[in-house]
C-alpha cells in the first residue's frame, strides 16, 4: 500500500524545513514593510501586493485542506467550495452586523435587508453580531455539514466518480439556494462594504497587516498538523484507504471513521479558509461556490503535486499568480490557459512540481554517484 511521492509523505528534510522558514519570514515581512516604509521607498510594499498574498495564503489552506482528503486518503472532492464559502458567510454575517448604521440607509439592518424591506433579522442570524459566535459558526457549519454529508455517502459506500458528482451537486445545490434573495443572505451581492471588525476599520493598514499575519500562522499551523497526522498511525491508515481499503477492512479497521474524520477536518480548514478571506477581499457571494471554484482547487493540488502537503501550497500560488496576470493582460485566454495547464499535468506531470523537481533531483543524485564511481 505504497505510492511514489516526490518527498516522502509529510516527511520534511532539513533543507525543506529551512526553505518553508526562510518563505515564512520573507511573508511576514511584506505587511511590516507596508507599513514601515512610506510609498516610493525602495523596500515599500503596496497595499494591493499584501491584500494579494493574504488572499493566496487562503487558498493555499484550502488546497492543503484538500490534500488532506484526495492525496492522503484518495477522496476526490469537487464542492470544497461550498465548505469554504460557508466559512466565509459565517464571518460575514458578523462583519455586516458591525456595519451598524454606517450603510447607505443608515438602518441597524444590513442594506439588502432595507432594499428588500425586511423588517427584522431572520432567526439564524440571532446572535451574529458576537465575534466569538460567528467563529464558532465558521467551525460549526462546514464540520456538521460535512460530518452529516460525509455519514450517509461514506455509510452506502459511495465512491469515485460518483463520490465526485454528488460533492458538486452539494456545492451547485447550495450555490442556486444563496442566490435567491428570500434566503436573507444578500443573493446575487453577497455581503460587502464590510467596516470594521472587533472595532478596527477593516481597510486600515494594521488591519490588514494583522489579518495577513492571522492567515500566515493559520497555514503554517495546518502544515504542521497535517504533517503530524500523516506521519502518525492515523495518516498510515488513511493511505491505507486510499490504496486498498479492501485490505484494510481485512485487517479489522472500519474506514467510516477514518474517511469521516479526515473530511470533516478538511471542510473545517476550508471554512477557516474562508473566513479568513472575506475580510482581506472585502467581499462574499454565491460564486464562490460554483462548481468551477472546487475544480480550480483540485487543480491547485494536482499542479503542485498531490500527497505532498507542500505541493498544494506551491500549486495554489503559482495557478493564482497565473491567473491575475492572465486576467489583466489577457483575460480572454485565462480559462484556455488554465484548461491547457491542468491537460499538461495530467498527460506529463502526474506528481506535479514537487514531481518534476524530484526527478531533477534524484537524476542529478544518480549523476554525481556515477561520477564518483
Amino acid at each position: 500500500m505504497t505510492t511514489s511521492h516526490p518527498i516522502k509523505p509529510g516527511l520534511f528534510t532539513r533543507p525543506v524545513w529551512l526553505v518553508i522558514a526562510a518563505c515564512t519570514l520573507l511573508a511576514a515581512l511584506l505587511p511590516i514593510f507596508n507599513l514601515v516604509f512610506a510609498e516610493g521607498h525602495a523596500l515599500h510594499v503596496s497595499a494591493y501586493t499584501v491584500a494579494l498574498v493574504g488572499k493566496f495564503m487562503c487558498y493555499a489552506l484550502a488546497a492543503l485542506a484538500l490534500d488532506l482528503v484526495w492525496g492522503y486518503t484518495g477522496i476526490l472532492s469537487l464542492g470544497h467550495g461550498v465548505f469554504f464559502a460557508l466559512g466565509a458567510y459565517a464571518h460575514g454575517m458578523y462583519l455586516m452586523r458591525a456595519i451598524g448604521g454606517e450603510g447607505q440607509y443608515h438602518s441597524s439592518l444590513p442594506d439588502f435587508m432595507v432594499f428588500l424591506d425586511w423588517k427584522t433579522y431572520p432567526w439564524y442570524w440571532a446572535f451574529t453580531e458576537h465575534f466569538w459566535y460567528c467563529m464558532a459558526l465558521v467551525v460549526l457549519v462546514p464540520g456538521v455539514l460535512a460530518f452529516v454529508f460525509g455519514y450517509f455517502a461514506f455509510r452506502s459506500r459511495i465512491k469515485g466518480v460518483y463520490f465526485s458528482i454528488i460533492t458538486q451537486a452539494m456545492t451547485y445545490a447550495f450555490m442556486l439556494l444563496f442566490f435567491r434573495n428570500d434566503t436573507g443572505f444578500g443573493g446575487n451581492n453577497g455581503f460587502t462594504d464590510f467596516k470594521t471588525i472587533l472595532g478596527y476599520s477593516v481597510t486600515a493598514p494594521a488591519t490588514k497587516a494583522v489579518l495577513f499575519l492571522l492567515t500566515l500562522a493559520m497555514l503554517l499551523t495546518a502544515l504542521v498538523g497535517a504533517r503530524a497526522i500523516v506521519t502518525s498511525k492515523l495518516g498510515r491508515v488513511l493511505q491505507g484507504v486510499r490504496d486498498s481499503e479492501a485490505r484494510l477492512m481485512f485487517l479489522g479497521y472500519n474506514p467510516l471513521w477514518f474517511k469521516l474524520f479526515v473530511w470533516t477536518l478538511s471542510a473545517v480548514l476550508c471554512g477557516i479558509a474562508g473566513a479568513l478571506y472575506v475580510p482581506q477581499v472585502g467581499i462574499i457571494n454565491p460564486s464562490e461556490m460554483s462548481p468551477a471554484n472546487s475544480i480550480e482547487m483540485v487543480v491547485w493540488v494536482a499542479v503542485g503535486g498531490r500527497g505532498t502537503l507542500l505541493g498544494p501550497i506551491l500549486g495554489a500560488f503559482t495557478v493564482n499568480g497565473l491567473k491575475s496576470w492572465f486576467t489583466a493582460a489577457l483575460p480572454e485566454l485565462w480559462l484556455f490557459a488554465l484548461g491547457l495547464l491542468f491537460i499538461g499535468v495530467t498527460l506529463f506531470m502526474q506528481q506535479g512540481m514537487l514531481g518534476v523537481l524530484g526527478k531533477l533531483k534524484r537524476k542529478k543524485a544518480a549523476a554525481v554517484a556515477e561520477e564518483a564511481a
